[in-house]
Parts: C-alpha cells; structure tokens; sequence
C-alpha cells in the first residue's frame, strides 16, 4: 500500500517532499474530498446539541436531555465513520455516499437544523461527490481533444471530418 520512505532523516527536506508526494499518490485513488467533506458535515451535527447534554465523569453517565441530542449525537458519529470510510475503502464509495445524503438530509429536522446547516451543506456535497468519483483505471482519458481511439476531432487533415459526438464522420460535406 505505502512505500516506506528510503530517504534518511538527516535531510528533513527530501523526507517532506517523499511523504507529500506519496500522500499525493495515495490521495489520488480514493474520494479524499468527499471524505474530508463528509467528517467535517458531522461535526457541527454532533456538536450543537452537547450544550444540552449532561455529563458527569466521576459517575460514568451520560444524559441527552432531548431526542436531538440523541439524534444528534448519532447521525453526526455515522457521517465521521463515513467519511472516514471513503478514505480507507474506496469500493465503498457509492453506499457511503448514499447514506451521507440521507443522514445529512435527516439531519435537518432531527438534529437543530443539521447543525445550524454548518453540517448539512458539507454533508450534501461530500456525499455527492462520493457517488460521481471514479477509480483511476475507471476515469476516461481525454487529452488534448482527443477522441476515444487517440484520433484528432476535427483536425486538419483527417478528411474534413465533423465531430458528431466524438466519433469522426469522414468525407462528409457540409
């Protein structure tokens, strides 16, 4: 999964520039903005309500005064552990991103309106993205204009061909 480092400690410069580029690679083949938008939409979801919760620690108990502490508390914890699973298991991206819609949208009238909507608009978006990212291996390379088999679209010298939806009608007069 991750390369160690071979770069030694003694030049801190090389060693930063090594572990940014492989968190770069690694950042590359998973949804880490839906991730990273997903954890965020759940912490003002769990954190509103505590105001209202009561804790004491010398007696180990925990009392949520109300249903959106509770509700709270839950639907901001599953959207952290989503978000954290977009990271770790990107083969899980479309079911988190489901239910990161569906939690975020439940927020809204459970948990004091998504958490004020800081939680709800953060984990909307996360898990939208979530649904439309694509693996690498899985994206479609288009450069430089280039159509499906490597052929230029609407390139001088292919025929006088017209770009009818990415495929080359040649010898066709217009």
């Amino acid at each position: 999964m991750w390369k160690k480092a071979t770069v030694p400690w003694s030049r801190p410069g090389e060693a930063i520039a090594t572990a940014r580029w492989e968190f770069r690679v690694w950042r590359g083949t998973r949804p880490f903005w839906a991730g990273l938008l997903t954890f965020g939409g759940g912490l003002p979801i769990l954190y509103f309500p505590f105001p209202y919760a009561h804790f004491s620690l010398g007696g180990l108990g925990l009392a949520l005064s109300t249903t959106a502490g509770a509700g709270s508390l839950l639907i901001g914890s599953l959207l952290i552990t989503l978000g954290v699973t977009l990271w770790l298991q990107e083969q899980l991206r479309i079911f988190a991103g489901v239910a990161a819609i569906l939690l975020s949208l439940l927020s809204v009238p459970v948990a004091n309106f998504g958490g004020f909507f800081l939680g709800v608009l953060p984990g909307l978006i996360g898990g939208s993205l979530a649904c439309a990212w694509a693996p690498p291996s899985l994206r479609p390379e288009v450069r430089g204009g280039r159509g499906v088999g490597g052929d230029a679209l609407g390139a001088e010298g292919d025929g006088g061909g017209r770009d009818s939806g990415g495929l080359v009608e040649s010898g066709v007069s217009e």
